[in-house]
């Protein structure tokens, strides 16, 4: 009986990683372009008015590095929407902002923000 013959036995074969790089580019340029890297949050500031708009109650809330105070009066941040309603008689009435100076931004940021949700948009920030 005689063998089988397949033919001339060949070298092992080694796969090309060309196209797998290839894919791995692909992937990499598709998250790079897909992926969002931080949200940059912004303030709507404007200057404008007057000493003369004032009106109304005095609306003073000082802003310490631990505590918040409204006219004077310890208040806490969760509170102030609702205390500040009390004095102004509508919500396009100016609210004054007075940081310490050891306050970081953050904390004041925190504060416009609660004040914004609540709709008060008439702010100003002083020294």
């Amino acid at each position: 009986m005689t063998g089988l013959s397949f033919g001339q036995k060949r070298g092992r074969r080694h796969p090309s990683l060309t196209p797998m790089i290839d894919v791995v580019f692909l992937l990499l340029v598709f998250f790079m372009l897909a992926a969002r890297f931080g949200h940059d949050g912004s303030l709507a500031l404007s200057s404008g008015g007057s000493a003369a708009d004032y009106s109304g109650p005095p609306r003073l809330i000082q802003i310490g590095s631990d505590d918040l105070t409204l006219n004077g009066f310890a208040i806490d941040l969760d509170q102030l929407p609702e205390k500040l309603s009390e004095l102004m008689e509508t919500s396009t009435d100016i609210v004054v902002l007075r940081s310490d100076d050891d306050v970081n931004i953050q904390r004041l940021v925190d504060v416009i923000s609660t004040l914004e949700n609540a709709g008060i948009h008439q702010i100003a920030v002083v020294e």
